[in-house]
């Protein structure tokens, strides 16, 4: 079973990207637990504050940290890095409109990017929800994913 927490800076503005979140952390309940947090906009610096917070409070946590200077992973290596999570605590950091502090990135155990291409944090969160699900499907045996 897995846990996931996705930690983002700021509400899901946009109506329909906020539905497909929703839908997607729904299909995930079915089969594990999926937290979302957000956290209210403020400089780079407090934003960090309490995502380091956020992230002391869960010290047995796989931390994943969003950032473009990360490694990118396919859909597949995703799956895959989820399945030897197992029983543990996966930890998802997105970060706000003018990114993430250096300390954030510093406690990381990945770094990881979705993608050269920078996005708002609505779309990431998309992203990331929608491929989390597809891992948890390819490791079910889904056929959600088509290879």
């Amino acid at each position: 079973m897995f846990n996931f927490t996705v930690v983002s800076v700021g509400k899901l503005k946009s109506a329909p990207i906020h539905t497909l979140v929703k839908d997607y952390q729904s299909r995930l309940k079915r089969t594990g637990k999926i937290e979302s947090i957000i956290l209210s906009d403020g400089t780079v610096e407090s934003e960090g504050q309490r995502m380091l917070g956020l992230i002391n409070k869960r010290p047995s946590a796989k931390v994943f940290v969003l950032s473009e200077e990360g490694p990118g992973m396919s859909s597949v290596q995703l799956a895959r890095t989820v399945k030897d999570l197992q029983g543990q605590h996966a930890l998802f950091i997105i970060g706000g409109a003018y990114g993430l502090s250096e300390a954030v990135k510093a406690s990381a155990d990945q770094l990881l990017s979705l993608s050269p291409m920078t996005f708002t944090h609505e779309m990431a969160a998309l992203l990331l929800t929608e491929q989390l699900y597809r891992a948890v499907s390819i490791n079910n045996g889904s056929k959600y994913h088509h290879s």
